[in-house]
């Protein structure tokens, strides 16, 4: 079996603690994981500066096949690592999927998520325009005790810099792309992602259980998602 590096880039917030129940799946299935700490509370730092800690982390050390796995606003540092490292797969995961030159603060209304989102809202018997409750729209599916792991960290600060910060590549990097989707997804809704990854990748996403955090609430499922992608290249 193929020894795959798995280079795993957060959300918003830039935690690698976002990982910490994947990562050792992974490594159970014998392969190497990296999550990313990004640099998200630093107000100078944007996407250049967030692809340049994931390049850090993978470091100049001989690796096997590169496997990049972006989750949510992780998908707008996703490309330009791949354009400063040989990847051989990358995955978006409930991922933001950029345009050339678009920035993570104009992607919201680019791809008309506040429709999807109030439409999504009134599915799960909400008001359309409830406000933002992260218990309700991320953390709705997440184990009790991984919850109190999280919130005893404290909230993770994300700087507003990044979003203000133009993803910076002329076209998709010429590397194989997958795009999972989660089916209870409550912030960025599957109908929503499918469409968004048709309309900019011509790609048909894959979906399974979950909400936005799959990682922490579908961890063996998410490891064994990325190891069958890897599998089949």
């Amino acid at each position: 079996m193929t020894r795959d590096t798995f280079v795993l880039i957060p959300g918003a917030g830039g935690s690698a603690w976002y990982w910490h129940l994947v990562a050792p799946l992974l490594e159970r299935y014998g392969h190497e994981a990296l999550p990313v700490e990004l640099p998200a509370a630093d107000d100078a730092a944007g996407l250049p500066e967030y692809a340049a800690a994931v390049v850090r982390a993978i470091g100049d050390a001989e690796r096997r096949r590169l496997v990049i796995v972006a989750q949510s606003l992780g998908g707008f540092t996703a490309p330009l690592v791949c354009r400063q490292v040989p990847a051989a797969l990358l995955v978006l995961v409930n991922a933001m999927i950029p345009e050339p030159g678009e920035t993570p603060g104009a992607w919201w209304a680019n791809t008309h998520h506040a429709q999807a989102k109030r439409r999504q809202n009134q599915r799960d018997g909400r008001p359309a325009d409830a406000p933002f409750d992260p218990l309700v729209e991320f953390f709705h599916d997440v184990p009790q005790a991984v919850i109190d792991e999280a919130w005893a960290q404290g909230e993770p600060r994300q700087s507003d810099t990044v979003f203000a910060s133009p993803c910076s590549f002329e076209s998709w990097p010429a590397v194989p792309t997958r795009v999972l989707v989660a089916t209870g997804d409550r912030f960025f809704p599957a109908e929503f992602q499918r469409q968004v990854a048709r309309d900019r990748l011509g790609l048909s996403a894959d979906e399974m259980p979950g909400g936005h955090l799959v990682a922490l609430s579908q961890p063996d499922e998410l490891a064994a998602r990325l190891v069958a992608y890897a599998r089949s290249l």
